[in-house]
């Protein structure tokens, strides 16, 4: 588990969480993530990193479910507080997902948001975003959809450009977010990519909850509309 405290990731046993004093207390919202990707695309790294834990070295496929839980202050736009969102993030192998009928509904179940992954070194995990989001979402339930590009970084092994998925976000209407396979620049201790995932994580569900409530009227989130404004 991860919170964000002077830049520094601080790890959390499972029935702990954040605390702060009085003066700097927060309310806590909690969402739901269910991960989807190919095998090999980084999705259990890509936790790994969100949570401040180390990156497994050999890759194995997630033999089951596997949920971690990750807080992360912020305040989102045209709010005068800052709130701290406890993400839980599901992660299934798609070996296991396939073979258990129970896996899938377990996932969709309550969820929040579906975050499809896909890896820039592997071109048909890109390619099939579209028909992944025709048999994971439905249509009658009011799901949050973003996608995440891991292995940014290995420019020379990338087999999925930048004027594709700029094209993948006007058509679908999906903001992509990247992520590296490295841990940051200079030795940051959360980096800037992981950092604008749970940002825009949390900014987009919580701007999907007031727009439910009734607060405001539906309409992309600004971090949605500047990033689908700068790809036009």
């Amino acid at each position: 588990m991860r919170r964000k405290e002077r830049g520094e990731p601080q790890l959390f046993g499972l029935l702990e969480r954040p605390m702060r004093s009085p003066q700097q207390a927060m309310d806590t919202v909690t969402y739901k993530i269910f991960l989807v990707g190919r095998s090999g695309v980084g999705k259990s790294a890509m936790v790994a990193k969100l949570a401040g834990l180390s990156e497994p070295v050999v890759h194995h496929g997630t033999p089951g479910i596997q949920t971690t839980t990750v807080y992360w202050p912020f305040q989102p736009a045209g709010s005068e507080r800052s709130l701290m969102f406890r993400f839980q993030l599901w992660d299934c192998g798609e070996t296991a997902m396939k073979k258990f009928d129970h896996i899938l509904p377990a996932c969709k179940e309550k969820a929040d948001a579906v975050v499809f992954v896909f890896a820039f070194t592997n071109r048909s995990s890109f390619m099939d975003l579209p028909q992944d989001m025709a048999n994971i979402l439905d249509p009658s339930k009011n799901l949050l959809c973003l996608a995440v590009g891991t292995k940014y970084d290995n420019s020379l092994q990338n087999d999925v450009s930048e004027a594709e998925v700029c094209k993948f976000e006007r058509t679908s209407h999906v903001p992509v977010f990247r992520v590296g396979s490295t841990s940051g620049a200079n030795n940051e201790v959360v980096p800037s990519s992981i950092a604008a995932l749970l940002n825009g994580l949390a900014e987009c569900l919580w701007h999907q909850d007031q727009i439910a409530a009734g607060v405001i009227a539906s309409c992309p989130p600004p971090l949605f509309a500047k990033m689908t404004n700068s790809t036009s």
